[in-house]
């Protein structure tokens, strides 16, 4: 057997429905094996995990809660193929995915790759809004899978997918979360693994549903990267520092508008959210999802941005170890 699909799970069992069900419908002919692991889950998907036995050759395991990165390790030491295809369980398979994937590896191999995401129809207008910011060229450089260099791809472990024996070599992810995904990329490239996209193998990622809980995501993502930036800094780059850019820019701007100067900037931030505005509005041909996609990007470059500074100032100028500074980023193993 080749494949064996891990995927960590953490009080969803509606969601893990989704994914189970998409995962019926692959038009993949080999024999496959999907590990599900509840994290310590308090609603557990076990009843929903019965209704696929006979559908789809399934193991379900239950382990205390120890954090996605180390769920998918342990998953990945229970799993029986060669190759691991890591999802997250808010995730929905094209049914061409795990053939696209099959074709992708034997066309060019690799130890380990990633595929974009994409949103689908029936993903509410939120939804669809902070896919629009978090995949866009205009906000994040389509780092998440369009623009990012093809042959250099960090993975996100949202789709990603590792061979057994990269994943002996390195250990899996680590205890820090978010930032395992890149963390795991770069200690492969060190081992002499290489990683690539596979633009074709895309997955629907239905992402956060309500704007409190995507301001926390991007926060702890702003958070990671100055502590990732300490352990591998010789892959720190300045663009990593735009999202707090913008806002202190932002904010500047508007501080000088109340003083009476005109804030020449603020014109250009303007334009800029009218592009965005535009860019959403076309891509998704809806206005509401257009207006939706503003108050995205500001939730996006603001907690990124706040997140990122006060990592920078505890971690890299006061000196502070990650693990004290941001306990709410680490797991205990």
């Amino acid at each position: 057997m080749l494949f064996s699909l891990i995927i960590p799970v953490y009080n969803r069992p509606d969601e893990i429905e989704e994914l189970l069900e998409s995962l019926t419908k692959q038009t993949y002919t080999d024999r496959y094996e999907v590990v599900i692991i509840e994290d310590g889950s308090s609603i557990a998907c076990t009843d929903v995990v019965d209704k696929f036995e006979g559908k789809l050759f399934i193991s379900y395991y239950y382990k205390e809660n120890s954090g996605p990165g180390d769920s998918r390790n342990y998953g990945m030491k229970k799993a029986k193929g060669e190759y691991f295809i890591i999802l997250d369980s808010d995730c929905i398979i094209p049914e061409n995915y795990l053939t696209n994937v099959a074709k992708s590896l034997s066309k060019n191999y690799v130890d380990c790759f990633g595929g974009p995401d994409a949103a689908l129809d029936s993903f509410s207008d939120i939804q669809k809004a902070i896919n629009f910011t978090m995949t866009s060229f205009l906000t994040t450089g389509g780092i998440r899978g369009k623009s990012e260099k093809i042959e250099k791809f960090q993975p996100r472990s949202f789709n990603m997918g590792i061979s057994k024996k990269a994943f002996e070599a390195s250990g899996g992810f680590g205890n820090i979360h978010p930032g395992e995904d890149p963390d795991l990329s770069i200690r492969l490239w060190r081992l002499g693994y290489a990683t690539k996209l596979f633009p074709d193998c895309k997955v629907y990622h239905k992402r956060r549903i309500d704007w409190e809980k995507f301001y926390k995501q991007v926060n702890k993502f702003g958070k990671a990267r100055p502590i990732l930036d300490l352990w591998h800094p010789q892959y720190k780059k300045v663009t990593f520092l735009f999202p707090t850019l913008f806002i202190l820019g932002l904010a500047f701007s508007v501080l000088l508008l109340l003083f009476g100067n005109i804030a020449v900037l603020l014109y250009l931030y303007f334009l800029y959210f009218v592009l965005l505005f535009i860019a959403s509005t076309i891509q998704n041909k809806s206005l509401k999802i257009g207006g939706y996609s503003l108050i995205a990007v500001f939730i996006q470059f603001y907690g990124y941005g706040v997140g990122y500074l006060k990592s920078f100032i505890n971690v890299h100028l006061l000196s502070k170890k990650p693990e004290v500074a941001f306990p709410e980023l680490f797991f205990k193993k």
